[in-house]
């Protein structure tokens, strides 16, 4: 039974002593106002889902209650009691902000429904909001798991390029984080309160790129029965990422074009343009000079959507994020399958290491679900690492030279140790047999930072 809780206003105290009986008796929680000013008194005290409020009141009428209440619970459903004589009022009050009026005298049933609405609108809202502050934190720069100086100087990068409005273009491997990276550009951006469309174009046929891209009305073709609203209109105010643009037709991208020049478009089959307020992110994992230059992509677009381009470098090539983000997709997949798994056996995430990685971030979150799958012990085994069918072998590198070699194995193992502590130095000075301040000392010269081993998200798309 619900227990919502209500505050009731009205200056008539046997329709306020109504009112609390039926509402208790549907389940409420119920608390009485005898005007506006105590009405106010209550708001300040506690927490209400929802109001209802009389419009004619000694003192302070229901309007400007509502203003005030309004200003204390900007989302607060306020439902507006009047007789009938003063339904003009009751209109100008929705216009000012109440959910809803009921007449007096009014039907039970009729108030219990429209109250039921009333909540479920509230709730909404307020799920929207919550999953709208969990996709900011997760997509918060801060929280993306990357302690290599590359990824690093990036997400410093991407972090400027956010408060602009320029096109930007992410190169990268598949796997490597470049929706992601879209994502958190979104969320920083003034953008933010808008919507983020994704579309993959080479996921979607040619013949169906244009509609979903531009929309169409109705008639435009055998079995378009009615209009329908492309991704341009859908990330109106916010921001459109095209996954794998080098894979759009030529013959797309010359509409796609205007869109970037004109700031419209022609839904298929309209006569007049739309206009159009979007924010664009773009990726690839091909080189798009290479296909200009094999007549594949426009050279006009090209320029058009390399304005701020960002090179997201292979997991391979930043070897010592591969414990942070391991640990991540562990922990992660345990909670998930509720298991309790405690880390890495240091064989395991020596094989991690040795790695290349051809499928990148994604890659490792794949073999660190089935290896929790698999476990049935507190520790990831070696044997419980499988690749496709095998086993994750050591590849062959270049060699690099003593001095790389040693300082690329000094971080690896500092990121290692931290990772094992969770961000705790003292315990992973122990742990490495130094003393805090040499520790420290070390910490530094890698530009590695506690805090990030402590929480965090990752690059795996």
């Amino acid at each position: 039974m619900s227990r919502a809780k209500i505050l009731v206003v009205d200056d008539d105290p046997g329709l306020c002593t109504l009112m609390k009986v039926r509402l208790e008796a549907a389940g409420y929680a119920v608390t009485l106002a005898e005007g506006g000013a105590e009405a106010l008194a209550r708001a300040s005290e506690g927490i209400f889902e929802l109001a209802i409020v009389d419009l004619k009141m000694e003192g302070m009428d229901g309007i400007s209650l509502l203003e005030k209440l309004l200003g204390i619970y900007p989302t607060l459903p306020v439902i507006i009691l009047t007789a009938h004589g003063s339904i003009a009022s009751a209109v100008e009050a929705t216009k000012k902000g109440a959910y809803d009026y009921l007449t007096k005298p009014f039907d039970p049933q009729d108030l219990l429904h429209r109250l039921e609405k009333a909540l479920e609108v509230h709730r909404l809202k307020g799920e929207v909001e919550r999953l709208r502050t969990l996709v900011q934190e997760r997509y918060h720069f801060e929280n993306i798991v990357a302690s290599s100086e590359k990824m690093q100087q990036i997400l410093r990068q991407v972090a400027q390029i956010a408060a602009t409005d320029s096109t930007v273009c992410l190169y990268g491997e598949s796997g490597t984080g470049k929706e992601l990276i879209a994502r958190a550009i979104h969320v920083a951006s003034r953008r933010a309160s808008g919507p983020f469309v994704a579309i993959n174009c080479g996921a979607i046929p040619e013949g169906l790129l244009e509609s979903e891209l531009f929309g169409h009305v109705k008639g435009a073709y055998t079995g378009a029965d009615r209009s329908k609203n492309g991704l341009l209109q859908q990330a109106e105010g916010g921001t459109l990422f095209l996954d794998e643009i080098s894979e759009i037709p030529l013959s797309l991208q010359v509409k796609f074009l205007r869109v970037l020049q004109e700031r419209e478009f022609y839904l298929v089959g309209a006569r007049q343009p739309t206009k159009v307020d979007i924010r664009l992110v773009v990726a690839t994992n091909q080189d798009l000079a290479k296909a200009v230059s094999a007549g594949k992509f426009r050279e006009d677009l090209y320029y058009r959507v390399h304005v701020v381009p960002v090179f997201l470098p292979p997991l391979h090539e930043r070897p010592e994020d591969i414990p942070l983000l391991a640990q991540h997709f562990l922990h992660r997949f345990s909670h998930e399958m509720g298991k309790d798994i405690k880390g890495f056996v240091p064989e395991a995430l020596q094989q991690l290491m040795l790695y290349d990685w051809p499928g990148n971030v994604r890659e490792l979150g794949n073999v660190v679900e089935r290896a929790v799958v698999l476990s049935s012990h507190g520790m990831i085994t070696p044997d419980l690492l499988l690749l496709g069918s095998r086993k994750i072998q050591n590849s062959h590198r270049e060699l690099l030279s003593l001095k790389e070699a040693r300082e690329q194995f000094e971080k690896v193992y500092l990121v290692q140790i931290m990772t094992t502590a969770q961000g705790n130095v003292s315990r992973a000075a122990e742990m490495a047999g130094k003393d805090r301040a040499e520790f420290y000392k070390l910490l530094r010269k890698y530009t590695l930072e506690p805090g990030t081993f402590k929480s965090g998200k990752t690059l795996e798309n």
